[in-house]
């Protein structure tokens, strides 16, 4: 059985940094392409970073790019969205998702199959 764990979120002070974890089961991140989204209340759900695994490219959305950066231990099967300079409009609920019918990176949450159960992240002013 796939499964996404994220773990990491909580409260910050704009300035400071998170690092957000997302552990997988049930498939090597190799595998499929994985995708970091963020809901904030009352807004869509956005994407914010993607690594296909065609390419193993990872790329990262305007909003946030130059602010994160994303790591992965392949031996545990787990990423990493380190996030730094945050601001109080970071404030959502972060999810990591994997593509399973997809090597390529995509900014969509329809071309994702499996998703975790969203950190919050709260940045204060």
């Amino acid at each position: 059985e796939v499964q996404l764990v994220e773990s990491g979120g909580g409260l910050v002070q704009a300035g400071g940094s998170l690092r957000l974890s997302c552990a997988a089961s049930g498939f090597s991140f190799g595998d499929y392409a994985i995708g970091w989204f963020r809901q904030a209340p009352g807004k869509e759900r956005e994407g914010i970073s993607c690594i296909g695994s065609s390419d193993g490219i990872t790329y990262y959305a305007d909003s946030v790019k130059g602010r994160i950066v994303i790591s992965s231990n392949y031996a545990k099967d787990t990423q990493f969205l380190q996030m730094n300079s945050l601001k109080p409009e970071d404030t959502a609920v972060y999810y990591c998702a994997a593509a399973v019918g997809s090597s390529s990176c995509s900014w969509f949450p329809q071309d994702y199959d499996y998703w975790g159960q969203g950190t919050q992240v709260t940045v204060s002013s």
